[in-house]
């Protein structure tokens, strides 16, 4: 009997070696295969077909010693306390306990800005989220407002979540509506170089709905080269979902 009571589906999860194992399809793959998604901190096993899924599960746990391997590669968590700094947008920012609501203090004569918070645990981390939540939107709302004109595109609508899969998405406007791109608040802890990489790419999909050649060129009219921002966050990524895990 399959370890799901029936068929397994497409999406469907199990466990290995401690690790969550999600099971997918793609036609266009010729094996099944495993591969560790970092930004998800998930194992992914993949079938040619959805026939093919029940063997995908099992040879995720024939390979159960790779995936704890695999797994024990990744950044560990990251709690949340105060005393702890922060690289915010690459500037240093440190956490402290307060009293009444959070808040973000900028800093002065040479100290650096800090985040007060009440509570211990994950209270604490919760409030603390918050206040970064509210800088990545401000801070991406404001490059994205400069990308937008530099394009010649309208404003879009910015909002930031905590995203898995991507650093950021565009919708375009529909029926005249204004379009919308959504960040991942998790860019607030990268280097301002990099986040500003990333509001760049989703104000040239406001013109170029694809990864194109012109695409491309208007993300180098906006930031140069984008290699390096892309090669940091691949290199990185892991370790900015770790955070306040």
């Amino acid at each position: 009997m399959s370890l799901f009571g029936r068929s397994p589906a497409d999406g469907d999860r199990l466990e290995v070696a401690g690790a969550a194992v999600t099971l997918r399809v793609n036609r266009r793959a010729r094996r099944v295969s495993l591969r560790l998604d970092r930004t998800r901190r998930e194992i992914v096993a993949t079938a040619p077909s959805p026939r093919r899924l029940s063997e995908a599960a099992a040879f995720a746990r024939e390979r159960a010693g790779w995936i704890a391997e695999r797994m024990a590669e990744l950044p560990a968590a990251t709690p949340v306390h105060p005393g702890m700094t922060l690289l915010v947008f690459g500037e240093p920012v440190r956490l402290e306990l307060g009293t009444g609501r959070a808040r973000w203090i900028p800093g002065d004569d040479g100290q650096p800005a800090r985040i007060t918070a009440m509570g211990e645990g994950e209270g604490y981390a919760r409030a603390v989220i918050l206040i970064l939540k509210r800088r990545a939107l401000a801070v991406l709302g404001e490059r994205t407002e400069i990308y937008a004109a530099m394009l010649g595109a309208d404003a879009p609508k910015v909002s930031v979540a905590d995203a898995k899969g991507r650093w950021g998405s565009c919708r375009p406007g529909l029926r005249g509506g204004a379009a919308a791109i959504r960040y991942s608040w998790r860019l607030a802890l990268a280097p301002f170089e990099v986040a500003d990489y990333v509001a760049a790419h989703e104000c040239a999909h406001l013109l170029e709905l694809n990864h194109g050649p012109r695409f491309w060129a208007h993300v180098r009219a906006l930031v140069g080269d984008a290699k390096p921002h892309r090669a940091w966050l691949r290199a990185e990524g892991a370790r900015l979902h770790a955070f306040g895990r």
